[in-house]
């Protein structure tokens, strides 16, 4: 396209010279309408803008200008439709260090000179005065004394029609009819270049767009390793804040919905966690709680001619505030602060380029505040829990008198029948269970093979009778009844002899049996979800509330100082018996049972093959519900005792 446009200006200037060298001077123009520029200038300024950047376009359009009007400065503020601004980057030859953006939508701005330039569309004089502070700091550095002749020209848009920009002339050659001059010279120039100057300027302001994300995308990342402690997330925000914005100061409130009220938590960079006395803010009072009224940011230039700013705090620590930026922090609920930033610290002011980022910053903000407050919450649920578990373990705690006097059990423990189907394990002494359950685990040969130490077995099976409640039927009693059972199994239908199980599946198995309903409350699911229960609002989303629940408290005493029956396996075995720990807890609950009775039919129809895993696992939840209703296989004189209206499964 640039070839394209110098290619026609080319011809343009070939035709002029022809035209002239017939017809004279007088219509030496007319081909390409400049009245009072030269077109091999055009030409020549047209080429050396070719592939520059936008500050070094601007460099050599204000070089053009100062040659061709004989102004001793000029610069160029293009203006962002989008965002309603004026930007300048260069003034002269001089880069500056920090862009300026003003606001041209507003009509009480500092710069109000190029705000009626834009407004009224037409060239203006003006004076030294009619210009920005900041921006005459910036005039200063390359030329001084300061003039008072300047003339600012607007540049429309050849199609859209708006202004694209303005260019301002210092100290320009002060002849007659000068401004009509000059203006000719800058809007002929532009009926070329302008183009050329947008794009750059386009691709020059997605360039720093790119860069603001990049550099956002960075805080959030430094933000989401500081959610484990509010107060330094806190701290961590308001010193990117600074950062990024360039603040000599910063303070950060946090409403407070009981009290309505905003409590600063970081009050000039310090947490007030360091200080003694809580420092709060009315909803609706000073410029704090003016952002969180309304909920819009606020930028002022001038603190001490605000309003709503209060003098007392500068009064008392000696610190002048010049100017502010204070912005809301919003989750999806609503304002939950505000942050508030004090004078800018490489300007006169935050300017709208400042806004953009405290706009943006202000919900990475809010993200991760939530965020650490969710967290924090999740910390002290977490605490709670273990401590509530610590006192429950507590309350179960099992002397070391206890673990010595089930291990020198002097009684023989060799009941009549015991290995054998009809024998009632309830009729084993109360007090001797835990020692026939430590004669199951001998007997079977898991103490020997898995070299399980006698007294952290003797210590877990204690813990286990300690964990059942004086239910009706789901007692300790029950636990024994089913572990017994489940001894019986291994042991009569030589489960591991014959490969239906290996010797950690056997393992695994009898402690299932034993713990399959630790902590039982005497209720089946249907009572724990149509209840609303505790236990109901943890496991009911994922189904069988109470075998969860019995699972978790196997967990909690497996996790338990000396009662880690497991701790011989390597950690592939450990994995695997946890595994199937749940799955034989879980398939105690009959539903359950129901639901997988159509694929055990189905595995006994097609055969069982010993090598598949889900033909295993079919073969361990039947298992287990066998044993979970083995009391109904006894005598009648014992099963009467244990009839389905004393049983919480069937109760609802």
């Amino acid at each position: 396209m640039f070839k394209r446009l110098l290619s026609i200006i080319f011809c343009d200037v070939l035709c002029l010279s022809k035209y002239c060298g017939r017809s004279g001077a007088s219509k030496e123009m007319t081909s390409l309408h400049l009245e009072a520029t030269d077109p091999a200038n055009i030409l020549s300024l047209l080429q050396d803008l070719s592939d520059l950047p936008c500050n070094d376009v601007q460099q050599k359009l204000n070089k053009y200008f100062q040659l061709a009007t004989g102004a001793k400065v000029s610069f160029l503020a293009p203006i962002l439709v989008e965002s309603e601004e004026m930007v300048i980057h260069v003034v002269g030859e001089k880069i500056l260090d920090r862009e300026l953006r003003f606001p041209v939508s507003q009509s009480n701005v500092l710069n109000h000179v190029l705000h009626r330039t834009v407004k009224q569309r037409k060239s203006l004089t003006a004076n030294a005065m009619d210009f920005d502070q900041e921006l005459l700091a910036h005039l200063h550095s390359v030329i001084n004394p300061m003039p008072d002749l300047f003339l600012t020209i607007p540049v429309q848009h050849p199609i859209k029609q708006h202004i694209a920009l303005v260019v301002c002339l210092v100290d320009y050659a002060n002849e007659d009819n000068a401004e009509f001059i000059c203006t000719q010279i800058v809007q002929e120039c532009f009926r070329y270049c302008l183009g050329l100057l947008l794009s750059t300027l386009r691709c020059q302001e997605e360039t720093r767009l790119k860069i603001q994300c990049q550099d956002l995308l960075a805080v959030s990342r430094k933000l989401f390793t500081r959610l484990g402690d509010l107060s330094d997330l806190l701290r961590e925000i308001m010193a990117e804040a600074r950062k990024l914005t360039h603040a000599e100061r910063c303070s950060l409130f946090l409403l407070d919905p009981e009290q309505e009220d905003l409590v600063a938590k970081v009050f000039d960079g310090v947490s007030t966690r360091d200080s003694v006395k809580e420092m709060r803010i009315a909803r609706g009072q000073g410029i704090a709680g003016h952002v969180a009224t309304s909920g819009k940011l606020l930028n002022i230039r001038n603190a001490y001619d605000h309003p709503l700013f209060y003098r007392g705090i500068d009064e008392v620590t000696g610190f002048k505030t010049k100017n502010i930026l204070c912005f809301p922090i919003r989750d999806e609920n609503g304002i939950i602060g505000v942050a508030q930033l004090c004078n800018k610290m490489n300007g006169l002011y935050f300017d709208v380029c400042d806004e953009e980022v405290a706009t943006a910053f202000s919900i990475y903000c809010g993200i991760s505040i939530m965020h650490s407050i969710v967290y924090k919450k999740i910390q002290d649920a977490q605490a709670r829990n273990k401590l509530s578990n610590e006192l429950m373990m507590y309350h179960m705690k099992v002397e070391a008198e206890a673990v010595q006097t089930l291990l020198n059990c002097r009684d023989d423990h060799n009941i009549k029948d015991f290995d054998q189907f009809h024998f009632s394990p309830r009729n084993v002494p109360y007090r001797h269970m835990p020692c026939y359950i430590l004669k199951m685990f001998d007997e079977l040969g898991f103490i020997r093979y898995y070299r399980i130490k006698r007294t952290t077995l003797a210590r877990f099976i204690l813990f286990v009778k300690k964990g059942y409640r004086d239910a009706p039927y789901h007692n300790w009693i029950h636990a024994f009844s089913v572990a017994h059972f489940g001894y019986l199994m291994i042991k009569n239908f030589n489960l591991v002899k014959d490969g239906y199980m290996t010797q950690l599946h056997a393992l695994v198995f009898l402690v299932s049996c034993l713990c399959h309903d630790i902590d039982h409350r005497g209720t089946n699911n249907s009572f724990q979800t149509k209840c609303g229960t505790v236990l109901a609002s943890l496991y009911s989303s994922e189904g069988s509330v109470m075998e969860r629940h019995h699972l978790a408290q196997s967990m909690c005493i497996l996790n338990t100082d000396g009662c880690n029956i497991f701790e011989g396996l390597t950690s592939e075995e450990y994995s695997e018996a946890l595994d199937i720990l749940r799955n034989n807890i879980l398939s105690t609950d009959l539903a359950s049972h129901f639901r997988a009775a159509e694929n055990q039919r189905e595995m006994i129809d097609q055969g069982y093959d010993k090598n598949d895993p889900k033909h295993q696992k079919l073969l361990h939840a039947m298992l287990m519900t066998c044993c979970d209703l083995s009391d109904q296989t006894k005598h009648w004189r014992i099963t009467k005792k244990t009839a389905y209206v004393e049983q919480g499964s069937f109760i609802f």
